[in-house]
């Protein structure tokens, strides 16, 4: 049976019809076009599906559509803003925090949710918050390294317009 739901995806508001057991990946990438948040595991443990839900992390491969409805929903799509990188994008392509892009989008909305719960997170902030995401290239290093950079430029962004 289909049920009728809002979602108000990366500022745009939808309104759909899906199956009760619509998965919201599927509903992302299929019924939204939205294709940069991935698949990896399917059960929810990789974090390549990563997409924030009223802010909160959230993965998109076990998490119903009908559960979201009513929700403010960001994917990777939704973190640059007019055109401009964010800063852990940016970060992200300045210091090899990518591979072969499979995980890159739910570790980049993970690093985003980081520095908006923590705008200056230690190398061990990084490490704890950022553990739910796994590569299978190995690029932790690198992934790290963008996330800390990206946390020091926004803060000097910050900084210089306070002053």
């Amino acid at each position: 049976m289909n049920q009728k739901i809002n979602l108000t995806v990366n500022g745009a508001s939808h309104q759909l019809e899906v199956p009760a057991s619509r998965l919201l990946i599927d509903c992302l990438r299929y019924d939204l076009g939205l294709t940069g948040t991935k698949e990896g595991c399917s059960v929810g443990v990789c974090g390549a599906c990563t997409v924030l839900v009223d802010g909160q992390l959230s993965a998109s491969c076990i998490s119903l559509a009908v559960a979201a409805d009513g929700a403010e929903i960001t994917t990777i799509e939704g973190v640059a803003q007019g055109g401009v990188l964010h800063p852990v994008q940016q970060a992200f392509i300045d210091h090899g925090g990518y591979q072969c892009g499979i995980c890159t989008p739910g570790q980049v909305i993970s690093a985003v949710a980081l520095l908006e719960a923590n705008p200056n997170p230690t190398e061990d902030d990084v490490r704890n918050w950022m553990k739910g995401n796994l590569c299978r290239c190995t690029g932790y290093y690198s992934i790290m390294e963008s996330v800390v950079n990206a946390a020091r430029i926004a803060h000097e962004a910050k900084s210089g317009s306070n002053r």
